[in-house]
């Protein structure tokens, strides 16, 4: 391992080493992703999110260590093992990155990602996660949250990936309170990023305007 990829805030030989299951969906799970005794200081340079919902990353303001996770997981060392990982090529795809604070008591419905989504990554940055809601599952279909392929903690530095799917079926139980997620994707085209951009700064005025939640379903 290079010093450079020894001094990233995230395990790259944990991410190689994870299994990937395919059906009915490919996807990975990571624990400790996110190196621990990186934790610390990208907590505390978290961004401050008073509100429930998807924030891009281009709206909000983060410390330098942060920052260096952001650069970390849209860098070209992750993206290759990302390629490698689920059998793809994100030669072209632009990355686009949110982060939550926040979860609503209306969040959390079963859903599919947009198409325009090629891969989705979610990292959780929780402390241990002892509430039985607000832990993702990855279900066999729409309509039923007890059935259940893989349940993921959002416990610190976990981290999951899957591939956008139509049957990439996830969601879970409503929980309400501080439960802080980032979001990478690696989408279709730049103007995918420009719209949902644009979308989640309109949604985020208006939210912040009325002082209420805007519904989110990640």
């Amino acid at each position: 391992m290079s010093r450079f990829m020894s001094a990233l805030p995230i395990d790259l030989d944990a991410f190689e080493a994870a299994a990937v299951t395919q059906q009915p969906f490919a996807f990975a799970m990571v624990p400790r992703f996110v190196k621990p005794e990186a934790m610390a200081a990208i907590n505390a340079d978290f961004p401050l999110i008073a509100h429930p919902g998807s924030f891009p990353l281009p709206t909000l303001k983060y410390g330098p260590a942060f920052a260096a996770l952001m650069e970390a997981i849209q860098g070209p060392e992750f993206t290759a093992a990302v390629e490698k990982k689920l059998g793809v090529s994100l030669d072209g795809r632009p990355t686009m990155v949110t982060a939550r604070g926040i979860s609503a008591a209306r969040d959390g419905q079963i859903h599919t990602d947009s198409r325009t989504k090629v891969i989705t990554v979610l990292i959780y940055m929780n402390n241990a996660w002892e509430a039985k809601a607000g832990r993702l599952r990855l279900l066999r279909g729409p309509d039923n949250l007890e059935d259940v392929i893989a349940e993921v903690p959002p416990d610190e530095g976990t981290m999951l990936i899957f591939k956008n799917e139509p049957h990439a079926w996830h969601g879970f139980h409503a929980f309400e309170g501080p439960r802080r997620v980032i979001q990478l994707n690696w989408v279709t085209d730049m103007g995918v990023v420009k719209r949902e951009q644009f979308r989640h700064r309109v949604s985020a005025f208006f939210k912040r305007l009325r002082g209420k939640p805007v519904q989110e379903r990640m």
